[in-house]
């Protein structure tokens, strides 16, 4: 990664909270820079190789932002953040408002009106990075619920650009969205864009009629027209702007060649053996929040174990929880609960070198959990609400040779396209525990079919069609784009 100092501009301008790379200073001092492992990297990361573009974001540590520098094609431009920022703009308005009012509030959101003039601030200022590396007439996608004032802020700045906003999270029915005090100046900011896209069509039409009964909007179809108000907030009036889901994938071509390389299925012999060589494993896979339904999960797996109906060394569950936000209070009492839970479990179930639950708080790289994809006989993917969850699809397009068994929460955007995995309602305690019952239980055959239609859907939908898709989308706004040729 090269210095980029000289001024430039570009046609496509990526926004998200975060750069996809991050800072590591070695111990002689030199400073390098690695791809992120979050989650919006890994899903860009093959739409966006060898693309000429800028990529505007946060660095990741607060402080005076670094001089713009160039990854192969890709212009990185940060944004600057305080430490004050990073607290009230990220892990409080962010991560301790938007996220759990936007997952169903199943912890109760915190108000604060300083969070708020934060987050205001620091969207504006990502728009005015945007504007200066914008060239005219570009392209311009922004990620997610941090930036959700950013396409009207840029729209004043700049009416040349063609503004696309895509949601990564669940967007929430009016009745939960109605609670924000700052609900109008949020959908303003997002009326700012041409097209905003989301991960379920629910999202698209809570979008919808949240604009309805909020600003007072109209809809016709997916398009939502707003004639505006004489109040000076941002973004251009009046504005039509088209709302639709488009879910996003995986580079499944790219995850399936790592999955298949000799060293990552020697990888998975080494850790099955590492197990015991058990009949069934159990997997789950998430970062540590509490949307996972990690806890649920644990309490399925406990009561399974009571009745007799698994128990090691024929059955064992490994949990891999990966570190997230931990300086926020709700994530510091969800670890605690989760670790007294496996605690609990492995005191009560567990035997001398035959353990019930292998509990992992730790972050691994793709080829590892490429080759713990491959261990999985049984893939718990149960969230109480989730945006997509490509856990769900790098599991199934891991498990190129036929076996595995996939159980999916119905509240993950993923339930919407994998309709042949193993449905399931994560509240309901009982029906999870019949559901992973069964997937152990049923026929090869039939848990062979399942398997192969869903690694069809995946391989058919992957990133770059999610990505193709979106941009056509844009660029046709607020029409729908013609459709493509072929499958």
């Amino acid at each position: 990664m090269v210095s980029a100092a000289a001024a430039r501009t570009f046609d496509l301008v990526i926004a998200a909270n975060r750069l996809p790379v991050d800072r590591h200073v070695d111990p002689d001092g030199t400073t390098t820079w690695r791809t992120s492992p979050g989650g919006l990297v890994t899903a860009m990361e093959s739409v966006m190789h060898e693309r000429e573009a800028a990529w505007v974001g946060w660095a990741g540590f607060p402080g005076e932002a670094p001089e713009a520098f160039d990854d192969g094609a890709l212009r990185l431009h940060p944004v600057p953040l305080s430490a004050e920022e990073v607290t009230d703009y990220y892990e409080g308005f962010s991560n301790d408002t938007l996220w759990p009012l936007y997952h169903d509030v199943i912890v109760p959101p915190t108000f604060h009106r300083s969070w708020w003039h934060c987050y205001r601030a620091v969207n504006e200022r990502f728009a005015d990075a945007v504007a200066e590396v914008a060239a005219p007439g570009a392209t311009v996608w922004v990620h997610d619920y941090q930036l959700q004032l950013v396409p009207a802020l840029l729209r004043d700045q700049r009416p040349d650009l063609r503004i696309g906003w895509f949601d990564h999270i669940p967007f929430p029915p009016v009745e939960l969205f109605a609670q924000l005090p700052w609900r109008a100046p949020l959908l303003r900011g997002l009326i700012g864009a041409d097209f905003v896209g989301f991960q379920r069509p629910d999202d698209a039409r809570n979008f919808i009629r949240s604009c309805r009964s909020v600003l007072g909007a109209t809809a016709k179809g997916d398009v939502v027209t707003w004639q505006g108000s004489d109040d000076g907030h941002p973004g251009s009036a009046p504005r039509s702007v088209r709302a639709a889901s488009v879910p996003i994938s995986i580079d499944a071509a790219g995850f399936r060649e790592l999955a298949d390389r000799p060293e990552v299925r020697e990888r998975a012999a080494e850790i099955r053996a590492s197990l015991g060589n058990p009949e069934v494993v159990l997997l789950g896979v998430d970062r540590l929040d509490y949307t996972k339904g990690i806890r649920h999960r644990l309490r399925a797996i406990e009561e399974l174990l009571a009745d007799g109906e698994i128990a090691p060394p024929q059955v064992t569950f490994v949990q891999v929880a990966t570190p997230s936000r931990e300086r926020v209070e709700a994530y510091r009492t969800l670890r605690e609960q989760i670790e007294s839970t496996v605690g609990r479990i492995n005191g009560d179930y567990s035997h001398l070198g035959d353990t019930a639950v292998h509990y992992l708080h730790q972050s691994y790289p793709r080829e590892e959990m490429a080759a713990l994809f491959q261990v999985a006989d049984i893939m718990l993917v149960t969230p109480l609400r989730d945006g997509m969850n490509l856990v769900a699809k790098e599991y199934v397009t891991a498990r190129h040779d036929g076996g595995g068994a996939l159980v999916l929460s119905e509240f993950t955007g993923a339930a919407e396209e994998m309709r042949a995995a193993y449905l399931c309602n994560p509240h309901d305690i009982a029906g999870i525990k019949e559901t992973i019952l069964r997937a152990i239980r049923d026929d090869p055959a039939e848990k062979q079919r399942r398997m192969r239609s869903l690694r069809r859907r995946v391989r058919t939908h992957d990133v770059q069609a999610w990505a193709d898709d979106f941009l056509a989308a844009l660029a046709a706004a607020p029409a729908r784009p013609r459709r493509r040729d072929g499958p």
